[in-house]
């Protein structure tokens, strides 16, 4: 299994964005690039190559599953595992983002105890479709 080591996470509340980050440094030594914007995330992408996307469902301009689909669209990028975070935990956006293949929704506020976990057993449920879509883009 590959080890995750790259997380791109977007959120449009700042001290969201710094509870994450410091969160995962600190409980795995994850490398954690934080965007405000959906916009800002998909330009970030293009050079951090994260292996993760930690996004927020709801954004201004650029919602969660926009840039989701943003990223995707990017060479290389399609494939790679999504977990939403919201406030709005309706079971309809949850059933349409697990439909749409994201790998969880976590609703907010979360227990920053569990995120780490939440996270490890996401990548770990990941992993098979990660390599499917490496070998079809041509990686290896």
């Amino acid at each position: 299994m590959t080890e995750l080591k790259r997380i791109l996470h977007v959120d449009d509340e700042e001290d969201i964005r710094f509870i994450v980050q410091i969160t995962l440094e600190i409980a795995r030594g994850y490398e954690i690039k934080s965007c405000a914007t959906g916009r800002e995330a998909i330009e970030v992408a293009r050079s951090f190559k994260p292996q993760l996307l930690l996004l927020d469902f709801m954004m201004p301009e650029l919602d969660g599953e926009e840039t989701w689909k943003g990223i995707a669209a990017l060479d290389g990028m399609n494939g790679i595992p999504a977990i939403f975070m919201t406030a709005k935990a309706e079971r309809s956006n949850t059933d349409r983002l697990m439909a749409a293949g994201a790998e969880a929704v976590i609703t907010k506020p979360f227990e920053t105890n569990d995120l780490a976990d939440m996270i490890d057993g996401c990548w770990e449920k990941a992993q098979p479709h990660v390599a499917v879509s490496s070998q079809h883009a041509g990686l290896s």
